[in-house]
């Protein structure tokens, strides 16, 4: 079984929580406060923080009213940018990205399909922003209030 590790996934959860309250790059939000909404340890956060901040996907704040924002808007932010940040790589065999790795890969029936398999969560990670994101979960919220709501009537 193929797995993003909790880096990748927790990167993305933060990345959703600075974009819901991302207003052109001047709301700054501190760790603390993403670590109490995403259930996230705070050291941990700190730890992912940092290659994000690297690849230039957010930028931190100083001062009064300081903390981390996303480096542009949500829309432009693909998914695949944050996986390649935290996880490295999106191929599924280290053949893949390195010709040199595997002397087999011109004769290997099995590279064709790892090859295809990567290519298409490469795309599909590809054409997913966090503004796409924020729509899945403003739809979810959605339900939930609504659900909440018939049950309280």
């Amino acid at each position: 079984m193929i797995r993003l590790s909790t880096k990748g996934r927790y990167g993305a959860r933060l990345m959703l929580n600075l974009a819901h309250h991302y207003k052109n790059g001047n709301e700054a939000v501190i760790l603390k406060s993403v670590s109490d909404e995403e259930e996230i340890s705070i050291r941990y956060l700190e730890q992912i923080v940092i290659p994000l901040k690297i690849n230039r996907l957010v930028k931190s704040i100083r001062g009064a009213g300081g903390g981390y924002t996303l480096a542009r808007h949500p829309s432009k932010i693909k998914l695949s940018e944050i996986l390649h940040a935290l996880e490295g790589s999106c191929c599924l065999v280290e053949c893949v990205e390195d010709s040199d790795f595997c002397s087999r890969m011109g004769i290997c029936a099995t590279y064709e399909v790892w090859k295809k398999a990567s290519d298409l969560l490469k795309d599909y990670f590809g054409n997913i922003t966090l503004q796409d994101l924020i729509e899945i979960s403003n739809r979810k919220n959605t339900k939930i209030k609504a659900k909440s709501k018939s049950k309280n009537n």
